[in-house]
C-alpha cells in the first residue's frame, strides 16, 4: 500500500532530508548539499520565507520511506512572469512509477487549492538552487551546484504527462591543444579600446566588501529575462555572501571595470568540491573538513559558477577578458577541467563563449512542465 504524508514532523523532515542519502548510497555521480543547508528550508526563519509558500511530502509503500517531493508557490516569479504556476523540487523516489504518481498527485492537488495552472520543474526556490532533471550523462559525476537522479526518473515524467519546458547542458571544457595565447591578446585590445581594467582584490573579505553590490546589480540585469530566476532579496544577498566566504579565492574571478570603476563583467569560479562531501554524505565531519580545505587549496576541478555581463556591453566582446582569465586558471598545476555547470541550451551568449576552448558536452537536465486546467 502506497501513503503520501505532508511533512510536519521532525522525524519526518529526517527522514525527508536523507532519503537521497539512502537511495544514493555507493553511486559515485550523486553529490550530496551539505545536510546542514538543506535542514534551513524546516525554519520560520528561512531565507525565502518571504516570497514563497512551500509544502513537503514524504511517500511510504508498506509503511516505508519510498519517494519525496517538494512543491513551490514562488510569487515573485509569477509577479515577474504574470504566471499562476507551482514548482516542484527535491523529488526523489524508488523505481516505482505509482510511487512517483501518488507524489506528483499531491504536489498537483496542492496546486489547484491555491489557483494555480500548471506544474513546472525541478526548480528551486531560485535559480541559486539545483534545478532540472538529469536526462542525459548519468555516468557523468554531478557537480556539488548540480542534482543527480536514476535514469528511470524522465520516464517517469513522461508517463505522469509531462513535457519539456527547457533544457539545460553542462560541459567540461580544457585547454585547447594548439592554444597560443590568443585570448591573451584580444582580451588586451578589448581593455585598452575601451579604457577597462582588472578590479583588484586582496583577499576574500576585500573582494566582498569592494564587489558584492555590483556583482548583484549586474546580475540582476544580466540574468533578468533568463528562465526561472527571481531578483534578489537582501536575504538571497547574505546567504550568497556567507557562501562566497567559504570557497571564494582571488585567484579564481575576474571583475572588469571602466574608467569610473564601474562593474561592467564579472566572473566566478570555484574549486571543485563534489569530492570532498560525498563520503560523508553533505555532513562537515572533522575529514570532510579536511578534504574541502584540500579540495579549495589545490583543486583539481574547477566549478564555474556565475557569469554576468552588462547588456550595453555584450557586443563589446568584454566576455574575451573572462574567457583568457579562465585559460589561465585552467592552465595551472593540477586542475585537470573546468565545469560549466548548467547553461541554458538556447543562452547562446554563454554557448558560444565555450567554443574558445576544448569543450565537450557531458550532461543534459530538463525541466518539465504539465498544464493543470
Amino acid at each position: 500500500m502506497i501513503t503520501v504524508e505532508s511533512v510536519t514532523t521532525r522525524k519526518q523532515q529526517k527522514e525527508f532530508i536523507e532519503f537521497p542519502l539512502r537511495l544514493y548510497k555507493g553511486n559515485p555521480y550523486f553529490a550530496p548539499p551539505l545536510s546542514m543547508d538543506e535542514r534551513k528550508i524546516f525554519k520560520q526563519s528561512y531565507v525565502y520565507n518571504d516570497c514563497c509558500e512551500a509544502v513537503y511530502f514524504n511517500a511510504y509503500r508498506d509503511g516505508v520511506m519510498a519517494g519525496r517531493i517538494s512543491g513551490i508557490l514562488q510569487k515573485a516569479s509569477n509577479e515577474k512572469n504574470g504566471e499562476k504556476q507551482v514548482r516542484f523540487t527535491r523529488f526523489d523516489v524508488v523505481e516505482d512509477l505509482e510511487v512517483a504518481r501518488a507524489l506528483f498527485q499531491a504536489v498537483e492537488d496542492w496546486a489547484r487549492s491555491i489557483g494555480m495552472e500548471k506544474v513546472v520543474g525541478p526548480l528551486g526556490f531560485s535559480d541559486l538552487e539545483r534545478e532540472g532533471m538529469l536526462i542525459e550523462g548519468f555516468d557523468t559525476p554531478a557537480t556539488f551546484e548540480e542534482s543527480y537522479n536514476h535514469p528511470y526518473y524522465p520516464t517517469f515524467m513522461e508517463a505522469l504527462g509531462y513535457q519539456k519546458e527547457v533544457d539545460w547542458t553542462g560541459s567540461h571544457i580544457r585547454v585547447p591543444k594548439d592554444y597560443n595565447g590568443e585570448l591573451d591578446h584580444l582580451a588586451d585590445f578589448v581593455m585598452k579600446r575601451y579604457n577597462l581594467h582588472l578590479g583588484p582584490a586582496r583577499n576574500t573579505n576585500d573582494f566582498i566588501k569592494r564587489y558584492a553590490d555590483g556583482i548583484f546589480e549586474l546580475l540582476d540585469k544580466s540574468y533578468e529575462l533568463l528562465y526561472g530566476t527571481v531578483p534578489f532579496t537582501e536575504g538571497m544577498k547574505k546567504m550568497m555572501i556567507d557562501n562566497f566566504r567559504m570557497v571564494v579565492d582571488v585567484k579564481n574571478v575576474a571583475v572588469i571595470l571602466d574608467e569610473n570603476d564601474k562593474m561592467v563583467c564579472f566572473g566566478l569560479a570555484f574549486p571543485g568540491i563534489a569530492d570532498a562531501v560525498r563520503p560523508s554524505g553533505g555532513r562537515l565531519t572533522p575529514l570532510a573538513l579536511l578534504r574541502l580545505l584540500k579540495a579549495l587549496k589545490r583543486p583539481s576541478v574547477i566549478d564555474l559558477c556565475l557569469i554576468g555581463v552588462d547588456p550595453e556591453w555584450l557586443n563589446r566582446g568584454v566576455s574575451v577578458i573572462v574567457s583568457a582569465n579562465l585559460m589561465k586558471m585552467l592552465q595551472r598545476p593540477g586542475v585537470l577541467y573546468a565545469d560549466t555547470n548548467l547553461n541554458l541550451e538556447d543562452n547562446y551568449a554563454i554557448q558560444n563563449q565555450w567554443k574558445r576552448f576544448d569543450e565537450q558536452k557531458v550532461k543534459r537536465y530538463r525541466c518539465y512542465v504539465k498544464q493543470l486546467t
